[in-house]
């Protein structure tokens, strides 16, 4: 019990990005980016390898990762609402005693593009999913153009960040921390950035360090002129904004050690899904390739010196829905009935795994966007820890990768009979996941 007192006490900052795919870090083996700060909190702390986001979208991502349910349980597609209803996260913290704060994009009112511009759209309070304080804007493609809105305890207030997005949205949780230095109280607390997603620009000094011909491409991205020049185009800004996001958590790290709050805090970095950059030809989100779905996931771990310390590689397959139920594990925080995901907080204290983990994690896409550049038919599939994936249109089996011997998915085995055995497998486990999550999609009947 007094583990758990200890536990309770501890504070979380979330730090995440927008279409920051997992192997663009330094640490993860890219060589056209360098993210110091990014690999020292993975080096000394939690790296989960194999983190997933189980819908490559930014709303319903951001729906799951508040309440622990899957997108066809809440938010099923882009621009769809968060019901204002449902309890997230923000409440069960602040029922623990927690003080609440949100920074940044929000992307959950439900706002329609098409009826204006979201950066100018205000999310009303009871929308905000109970956070104490939020301070934020729906959507915004615009870096250097970025307002928000919201109340910081005085009131509702709205004006125009002064600089490029990244950095001004962590001065304000920077200001927000340094409050915090004296008064005691855990919190937790979010830093939601949009770079890297596109239009693909960052301050000059970071753009000035990357050039399109000098990038290296994943072997991956077919020799095709067009996707070719596309794909480093946008790479050195994305490259670019990354750096730059490296370097605003040194700034927050590095007030996290002055005013001494490092001692009782953890840090979650992670992103909401990826981006193709010209992987097998396509680019953005929304298919379920591995530069699309597989996500940054790192928790800190330099807290309390009298906790037991774990640190390393962690390939446990920790899903989006998982984010929520991990973190309140991290504080001993009990979970929440209505939350589906998986708790993998013993991982800080324990390298193993446990008997409730599951074996694959469950991803779908439920409602397509019908954007340019996506893929416009919905999908379900699961990627298994013995490696395999396998993904389903409606009827038809669609992709099927063994990943420890096809890490770049270049051989589909979803049609070939010799692999009839294994695909029956995965279309069985697969129909397991739709039936257990209560979804509604119609697999193959002869797979």
């Amino acid at each position: 019990m007094a583990e758990m007192a200890q536990q309770a006490k501890t504070s979380i900052i979330w730090v995440f990005g927008d279409q920051h795919r997992a192997q663009a870090l330094s640490c993860s083996g890219d060589v056209n980016v360098n993210t110091p700060h990014i690999d020292l909190l993975a080096g000394q702390g939690l790296h989960f390898t194999q983190a997933t986001c189980g819908f490559p979208l930014c709303c319903p991502f951001r729906g799951s990762l508040l309440t622990g349910l899957y997108p066809h349980q809440c938010v099923p597609g882009h621009e769809y609402p968060l019901d204002p209803n449902q309890p997230t996260i923000a409440h069960v913290f602040k029922d623990a005693g927690y003080k609440t704060a949100y920074f940044g994009k929000w992307h959950l009112d439900g706002f329609h593009e098409s009826e204006g511009r979201a950066a100018l759209h205000t999310v009303p309070p009871a929308r905000r999913g109970g956070f104490d304080t939020w301070l934020g804007y729906e959507n915004n493609n615009s870096q250097w153009d970025c307002r928000v809105h919201g109340n910081t305890g005085s009131g509702e207030t709205r004006f125009r960040l002064p600089g490029y997005e990244t950095d001004e949205l962590t001065s304000l949780l920077i200001q927000y921390l340094m409050e915090r230095e004296d008064d005691g109280d855990p919190f937790f607390t979010v830093l939601s950035v949009q770079p890297p997603h596109d239009p693909y620009v960052a301050p000059a000094d970071w753009m000035g360090r990357h050039h399109p011909a000098e990038i290296r491409l994943r072997p991956n991205v077919p020799a095709v002129k067009a996707v070719d020049a596309i794909a480093r185009r946008d790479l050195a800004g994305y490259y670019a904004q990354i750096e730059n996001l490296d370097w605003n958590l040194g700034r927050l790290q590095q007030v996290l050690e002055t005013t001494g709050l490092i001692n009782r805090t953890r840090i979650i970095f992670f992103s909401d899904h990826g981006d193709m950059h010209g992987s097998h030809g396509q680019f953005r989100k929304t298919t379920p390739y591995e530069e699309a779905i597989r996500i940054p996931f790192i928790i800190s771990q330099k807290v309390r010196y009298y906790e037991a310390r774990k640190s390393g590689a962690v390939s446990a397959l920790l899903n989006h829905i998982d984010i929520a139920p991990t973190t309140l594990g991290l504080c001993g925080i009990t979970q929440p009935g209505w939350m589906t995901g998986t708790n993998y907080a013993h991982y800080a204290w324990q390298n193993q795994t446990e008997p409730n983990e599951p074996d694959s994690a469950y991803i779908q896409s439920v409602i397509p966007t019908g954007h340019a550049n996506s893929v416009d038919k919905p999908w379900r599939g699961i990627i298994t820890k013995d490696g395999w994936k396998y993904v389903c249109f409606t009827g038809i089996a669609w992709l099927m990768f063994n990943l420890v011997e096809d890490p770049f998915e270049q051989v589909n085995l979803a049609h070939n009979p010799q692999y009839h055995a294994e695909r029956k497998r995965l279309n069985d486990r697969l129909q397991s996941w739709i039936d257990e999550t209560k979804d509604a999609f119609i697999l193959p009947e002869n797979p």
